[in-house]
């Protein structure tokens, strides 16, 4: 059994990261940590795990990660980086949920993120963990940056039409809804059920941290310069991301919608975790709820030169904590699917 510790571990992400962890079948949890809980027994701040997870919180101590193999942070933005090069140099990997790896350019990372990165000599070594993109490095790597939410489920839906030169790579539009859960476990006015509840809103359309990081992927796996319009959303659901992609076609082509079905369904037809819908049928956000799954629909509306993708996802899970899991397997050598063979919750 392999010996995991999780920092981090009172947020959403965290407590999810922490229900597929209790089930998977090569994992013991050596150590949960969380300053403002220590002492306290998990199961007591997240009833949902009494009977799977029976430690307590503790302090996170470098000497206590240094005992795991491998070690979560699911952590704000700013934590993972101070503690990684320590535990990379105990021989322990290192897969953060956050966004300190992400980007590979250090001034990039400060200028949206607001603060000197700490250990940008990690920034090049660090393999995104987006594994229908990078699936052999994250098997060789020591430490995996697990793609945001956004970019998640937005680079799944345009790879394969910008892959095979279909669409302008300058003229592409995200239109990305997301669930209030995206926000975090903190105490916040704009996450209150008065505000947020009947009410939808878009926010961050002058520029949204998730925008590099997409912009990056895109680039990186095509080979091209991307111009990308992304505007995100804010919905009155709990989990889930819904993200309405726009493309436009090349003017020498012209490809059928069954073509573009045909693209998708050959592009995905060996990930395990990425479901291409027949023709005509569209991806619904509770059909992903507690899955490590992204459904994508593909469809040219009348015949126009507009390609549009549907893609969806639960953002705790594809968006987090169950593609932090599906790039661990990786990491370890277990199937893939490990701990994450299960069907999505309904209603």
């Amino acid at each position: 059994m392999v010996k995991v510790g999780v920092v981090g571990g009172t947020g959403y992400t965290g407590v999810e990261l922490l229900r597929l962890l209790a089930g998977h079948p090569e994992v013991t949890l050596q150590c949960v940590t969380s300053r403002s809980e220590m002492g306290q027994q998990v199961s007591t701040l997240y009833p949902n795990l009494r009977g799977f997870v029976d430690i307590p919180f503790t302090e996170p101590s470098i000497e206590s990660l240094r005992q795991c193999d491998v070690v979560f942070f699911a952590t704000p933005n700013g934590v993972a980086m101070k503690s990684a090069p320590a535990l990379l140099e105990a021989g322990v990997k290192v897969i953060d949920l956050a966004a300190d790896f992400r980007l590979k350019d250090p001034s990039q990372w400060q200028q949206w993120y607001g603060m000197e990165h700490a250990c940008p000599e990690l920034l090049a070594e660090a393999v995104y963990g987006l594994p229908e993109v990078n699936r052999e490095a994250i098997t060789q790597a020591r430490l995996v940056a697990c793609p945001g939410c956004y970019p998640t489920a937005v680079q799944l839906g345009f790879l394969p039409l910008l892959r095979n030169g279909l669409i302008d790579p300058q003229r592409l539009i995200a239109d990305a809804k997301s669930g209030v859960s995206g926000a975090g476990r903190s105490a916040a006015v704009g996450s209150l059920l008065s505000e947020a509840s009947e009410n939808f809103k878009a926010y961050g359309v002058s520029g949204h941290r998730h925008l590099p990081e997409i912009q990056q992927g895109l680039q990186s796996a095509t080979q091209n310069q991307v111009a990308l319009t992304f505007v995100p959303h804010l919905t009155p659901m709990i989990r889930g991301i819904h993200a309405t992609l726009y493309g436009e076609l090349l003017a020498d082509l012209d490809q059928t919608e069954r073509e573009l079905q045909a693209l998708f369904t050959n592009a995905y037809e060996d990930e395990p975790f990425v479901d291409v819908l027949p023709l005509g049928v569209y991806p619904e956000t509770r059909s992903v709820k507690g899955a490590n799954t992204c459904r994508i629909a593909v469809c040219r509306p009348q015949q126009g030169r507009q390609i549009v993708v549907l893609s969806v996802i639960d953002n705790l899970c594809k968006g987090a904590a169950g593609q932090a899991v599906q790039n661990m397997n990786l990491m370890l050598g277990f199937a893939e699917t490990a701990g994450l063979d299960r069907p999505p919750l309904l209603p």
